[in-house]
């Protein structure tokens, strides 16, 4: 993931910062727990696209 990209791209919930987990290719919002799929190097930045984080879930 380009580090200018991340560093523009907000979430479209609550437009705080996002994290990018490179194993799973996958945008975090730790604050809505939300996680945002990134297929083929392009974020998918659509709530209904994105999966809820299991309370279980370590965010880096």
């Amino acid at each position: 993931m380009d580090s200018k990209l991340l560093d523009i791209l907000a979430c479209p919930v609550c437009k705080g910062p996002l994290i990018y987990q490179k194993k799973n290719r996958e945008l975090i919002c730790k604050v809505d727990r939300l996680a945002f799929p990134v297929r083929d190097n392009i974020p998918v930045m659509l709530e209904s696209e994105a999966r809820q984080l299991a309370p279980e879930e370590e965010v880096e």
